[in-house]
């Protein structure tokens, strides 16, 4: 029985040095173990989806690249298969086959990132160097195929927007082979080094009934024994042509989670062979109207944290009436205080990072009433703008004077 004058309440965040983004865990602790946890989100909204409503099609698949700096060719595909599926494009196989290639060097690129960070947190930086430095390679290739290192603008509606020469191919296969033999390195790390094992298994557990009743997707859940993956279950893309594993684990930890993203690491490098070998002949990209006809459409896309989810509601103009956007780190989030129960307080950091949350990707703000109990209300984006300015005006945050200086010295 826990006596309720021993527990000691502590917020993690919003500014927090283990969390990158803001969000706020208000653990309630007995000594070090945690009792409770009480997540709060809402920090980092930026009116994505509203801001949508006002531009064109083809705006928003750039805009939605912004969504997440990690996933943005997840998320600008899986809005794209949207609005082709409304339209009624049908994307030639090349183009198919381009996407894949992307979608997946975006995927090594996160799970070295996620490697590095999950490494940083439990004090293993030589591990983070070494992840990061091999982040840099598959940073490179995505530079060398699009031009950019992060936001690849790799898309058009109808297909692909970058080709593939032979000089290309040789590149990436050759950067392929180089990371293939890294990552066996980190395996082997992951199977034999002692402190990381000891420092990982047994925390964070959340068990694979609690997987399926959370809902829980990615990495996160097929650490706890769920085969589930958005690329086998509904296949986009070229994925029902290529041939993969999905990776799973029964650790149901930390340690479990970190095997998963290691071991698509490896299957990974397998797509890319396929798809580079393999690559149809043909045009990338079918022609696109300007104009979107009337309908609406749901697309998956299994991004590095797991099964991403947009709608897109056309009306027959050139810019779409509706677009939502289901972050897989909005139901990941959902598992992390099951994942806390009886753990310590140090393993805070280490199980929030091992879900890699996107707080950007996640945080949506909706007004359901107005404060005097009325009907719901629905903003223009100015009065977004507006209302925002006026509610931390009146939480003594006003930057009235920031923004007059700034306008001065940009005279």
């Amino acid at each position: 029985m826990v006596n309720p004058e021993k527990i000691v309440k502590i917020p993690i965040g919003p500014q927090h040095p283990a969390l990158k983004e803001p969000a706020c865990f208000t653990v309630s602790l007995n000594g070090e173990k945690l009792v409770d946890l009480d997540l709060r989100l809402g920090y980092n909204h930026r009116g994505v989806e509203k801001a949508a409503e006002g531009r064109t099609y083809t705006q928003n698949m750039y805009l939605f690249e912004r969504v997440c700096g990690i996933c943005s060719h997840s998320h600008a595909t899986c809005f794209i298969q949207c609005v082709e599926e409304v339209a009624g494009l049908e994307v030639p196989p090349r183009g198919r086959f381009l996407r894949t290639l992307i979608g997946e060097l975006e995927r090594i690129h996160s799970h070295f990132l996620w490697l590095g960070v999950a490494a940083h947190e439990i004090g293993f930086d030589t591990l983070l160097m070494y992840s990061w430095r091999d982040r840099e390679v598959v940073m490179d290739l995505l530079a060398m195929l699009t031009g950019n290192r992060v936001n690849y603008a790799a898309n058009v509606i109808g297909g692909a927007k970058h080709d593939v020469t032979d000089e290309q191919k040789a590149a990436i296969l050759k950067a392929v082979d180089t990371l293939e033999e890294r990552t066996k390195y980190y395996i082997e790390v992951a199977s034999e080094e002692t402190t990381l094992i000891a420092r990982l298994s047994n925390v964070g557990r959340i068990s694979l009934e609690d997987v399926k009743r959370l809902g829980t997707v990615g990495p996160t859940a097929r650490a706890s024994g769920l085969s589930q993956d958005a690329r086998r279950d509904d296949p986009y893309a070229a994925y029902k042509e290529v041939p993969f594993s999905v990776i799973t684990d029964t650790h149901c930890d930390v340690y479990g989670r970190t095997l998963v993203r290691v071991g698509e690491l490896m299957e990974s490098y397998k797509i890319i062979r396929y798809v580079l070998q393999n690559l149809p002949d043909g045009p990338i990209a079918a022609k696109a109207p300007r104009k979107i006809p009337a309908g609406e459409a749901v697309s998956r896309y299994e991004a590095p944290r797991g099964e991403d989810v947009h709608y897109v509601r056309g009306n027959g103009t050139e810019k779409p009436e509706r677009v939502r956007v289901r972050a897989p780190t909005m139901v990941n989030l959902l598992s992390v205080p099951k994942m806390l129960e009886g753990n310590n307080l140090a393993d805070v950091p280490i199980t929030v990072a091992a879900i890699d949350p996107c707080f950007s990707c996640t945080d949506r703000a909706i007004r359901v009433a107005d404060a005097d109990g009325g009907n719901a209300q629905v903003f223009s984006w100015e009065e977004s703008r507006r209302f925002g300015i006026d509610w931390y005006r009146k939480n003594g945050v006003d930057f009235t004077d920031v923004n007059k200086r700034l306008a001065q010295r940009l005279k």
